[in-house]
């Protein structure tokens, strides 16, 4: 079986991701700290062996962000879980080598706090700085691997956005 083989009879990693939006309808996206270039994403995670997908996405805004659930308000879901795979020259590197890519469930929340209630540095911290921006800025700002997936999450939440 040649690498390319092996890498795509990988199964993909369980995960959730959270569209959190501010009252004007912007998108709070965050720089990774572990990328030395431009690498802007919305907060994703692992979801936990028996964990809800909605719990594992609410923890994943307070592990990565420090908001926590009294700050926002759930708004929808996406309908099917949407999936990418990484480059495979990168698999060997993440998750050590366990998965191809990532299927995940996306949820859109509403930011219900001030902006100065948002934190990144958390116990371990993922993200070097934020900000909120429209979706075509976000589709811009995020690796190739993950656009058509962004695509797929900024169509199904369009009638929320600024």
């Amino acid at each position: 079986m040649s690498s390319s083989e092996a890498v795509d009879s990988l199964p993909y990693r369980p995960c959730v991701g959270v569209m959190l939006i501010n009252p004007q309808g912007l998108i709070f996206a965050a720089q990774r700290i572990d990328s030395p270039q431009p690498a802007w994403q919305m907060p994703q995670g692992g979801i936990d062996p028996g964990e809800n997908p909605g719990v594992a996405a609410v923890r994943e805004l307070e592990e990565e962000i420090s908001v926590t659930p009294d700050l926002v308000a759930p708004l929808a879901e996406t309908r099917d879980w949407v999936r990418y795979d990484i480059p495979k020259e990168m698999v060997p590197n993440i998750w050590g080598g366990k998965y191809r890519g990532q299927k995940q469930r996306w949820f859109l929340m509403r930011f219900l706090g001030h902006d100065d209630q948002i934190n990144l540095e958390t116990a371990h911290p993922e993200f070097s700085q934020w900000r909120w921006i429209t979706a075509d800025e976000m589709l811009t700002a995020i690796v190739p691997f993950k656009r058509d997936i962004y695509l797929q999450v900024i169509s199904e939440f369009r009638d929320w956005l600024a």
